[in-house]
């Protein structure tokens, strides 16, 4: 048995329960107006059972926390209840008995109260969460208790970039290099309301374009004018976007795009004017596109882009204190934290330091937050194989040659199987955070299974909170709320075991895959068929002349503009 001190931190920060992996420690971090105080409880570790029962001071058991990976349950959507908190008595010391009786009408009146309680401590619902340009949008099943590990990207992840800063200055570099080897750009200026994230660069007729899930193109620009509708139906009607074609087609999967996407379009506007010198080897889009790709990489290379922004940070970087304070959290909760970054040590530490030491507490340095720091990643390749490994040995970036990484370390290069084998973990263990849709999201989950969450600054606008809750009702709403959960889950569990049983005893519905997924095959069918059906006789109910117009096609965060409206 070993006292331990519960702490209450000033945190903005709603409530945050953190268990070491060991269960030899506990903190529990409640946002507080007055000073901190100190309460004592004790963690019992029973070498005999896979839990381990926490207590308060007074000797009341009130929680049990599942530790074992070998013999941890799961839930009715088949998440892992690993570390879950669960609950041993009710409130005071007592049973659940004041909450036995028909579970239906337990669970509305402690969803009435858990709205209460949830509004006080600042923290939004599942549901009003949809509502929220700061809330966290699902799109696949993420449980984040069966996380071990969450790595992250740095540059438009962990810190934030000024868009008209940053890519204006990337601009003006890659305008200068175009200028020295005798491309016309005069008259020419940033514009990054050119283009957003998300279209794709046609690198054969010289366009920008968006286009549907499908791939078909809905609007499109040449150069810097907009096509009108008939023109991008004559141009697109017959072809698809494909990505896999990567000398056609550029997908701009992050903010870094913006400065070469303008760039790129401007240019094109003097190509067609016949002002670009012949001497200077272009000769279609597709060299133009080469050429101002080429001239943005030198400045990259070149490194005089870096070493602008490294002499003044302020004037490049927009500030987060929640950050540090968020990935302080999840160390505190047992998580192993890793930085995955393809930047040098030596802009790494320097941005890292801006941006996150002065947010942290008690002297701590952004170092101290990760398991794991690796620079000079070269992602996607460092999800897809192996290169040389090397740690870092000095504060100006010396390397000496390196075999095995090992927890604490930092290294450059190396593999995302590396990290895997250093962490004892691997797969959907592990999360992965970055900006860029496919050097960080997808290529970490085709090769590796990693789970992913991809940062899109465009949909946030700001949002404070703040609680004023008392410790006695939030230790006892708490305790509530996980008993009705706990009765809940056991009711629905046997309820989805028989879901689409009559269709197919093994495999449930033929549509469906899970509570909320789509099958593999629904999702072959939306892809390549307009519409479908059961039967060809089916026709006979509708009319020739039938227009068949398809659902809307919402995304996890457009409730909140309905919501607004």
């Amino acid at each position: 048995m070993a006292g331990i001190t519960l702490t209450y931190v000033p945190l903005r920060n709603p409530l945050l329960l953190s268990v070491s992996p060991n269960i030899s420690s506990l903190s529990i971090n409640v946002p507080r107006r007055r000073p901190p105080q100190q309460h004592y409880c004790q963690c019992i570790i029973d070498s005999n059972s896979s839990t381990n029962a926490i207590t308060t001071g007074a000797g009341d058991d009130i929680f049990s926390v599942n530790t074992s990976s070998n013999e941890c349950d799961f839930d009715y959507l088949g998440q892992s209840t690993k570390g879950d908190l669960n609950l041993k008595y009710g409130i005071n010391g007592q049973a659940d008995i004041a909450w036995r009786g028909p579970i239906e009408e337990v669970a509305k009146i402690e969803a009435k109260e858990a709205e209460g309680l949830l509004n006080d401590l600042g923290i939004q619902d599942p549901s009003s969460s949809r509502h929220s340009p700061r809330g966290i949008f699902c799109t696949r099943t993420l449980n984040l208790r069966s996380i071990s590990a969450i790595g992250y990207d740095m540059d438009y992840t962990l810190m934030h970039y000024n868009v008209m800063a940053w890519e204006g200055r990337a601009y003006d570099y890659c305008m200068e290099n175009l200028k020295k080897v005798g491309f016309p750009v005069d008259g020419l200026a940033f514009d990054p309301d050119l283009v957003i994230r998300g279209l794709v660069i046609d690198k054969e007729k010289g366009n920008l374009v968006k286009a549907d899930r499908f791939g078909y193109v809905k609007r499109a620009m040449h150069g810097t004018t907009l096509l009108s509708t008939q023109a991008v139906s004559e141009m697109y009607g017959r072809e698809l976007v494909d990505l896999r074609k990567e000398s056609r087609w550029e997908f701009l999967n992050t903010l870094f795009s913006v400065s070469e996407a303008v760039a790129y379009m401007q240019m094109v506007d003097r190509f067609d004017e016949g002002i670009i010198s012949p001497d200077l080897g272009v000769v279609d889009y597709r060299g133009l596109y080469k050429a101002v790709g080429k001239a943005l990489f030198r400045a990259h290379v070149e490194g005089q882009l870096k070493s602008e922004i490294m002499s003044k940070p302020e004037l490049f970087v927009e500030p987060d204190p929640e950050l540090p304070l968020a990935l302080l959290d999840q160390k505190e909760a047992g998580k192993k934290l890793l930085l995955i970054t393809n930047s040098d040590y030596i802009y790494t530490d320097k941005m890292m330091r801006h941006s996150f030491n002065r947010f942290l507490p008690n002297d701590m340095n952004w170092r101290d937050l990760f398991e794991m720091v690796i620079v000079s990643a070269r992602k996607p390749e460092f999800f897809q194989m192996s290169h040389p490994l090397y740690e870092v040995v000095t504060n100006e970036g010396l390397m000496r040659p390196c075999f095995k990484a090992r927890p604490g370390g930092l290294y450059s290069g190396g593999s995302a199987q590396m990290v895997e084998n250093s962490l004892g973990i691997h797969g959907d263990e592990i999360l992965y955070v970055g900006d860029h849709i496919y050097t960080d999201v997808s290529v970490s989950k085709v090769h590796l299974r990693w789970r992913t969450a991809l940062i899109c600054r465009e949909l946030e606008e700001e949002t404070l909170a703040a609680t004023h809750m008392d410790d006695k009702e939030l230790t006892e709403s708490v305790q509530k709320l996980l008993i009705v959960m706990q009765r809940l889950d056991e009711k629905i569990a046997p309820m989805l075991e028989e879901d689409g049983e009559h269709f197919s005893k093994r495999w449930g519905y033929l549509s469906r895959a899970g509570l909320w997924d789509k099958s593999h095959l629904m999702r072959q069918i939306e892809k390549y068929a307009d519409i479908y059906t059961s039967r060809v006789s089916n026709f006979l109910h509708y009319t020739p002349f039938m227009y068949f117009r398809s659902q809307e096609q919402t995304l996890a965060h457009d409730s909140y503009s309905f919501y607004q409206s």
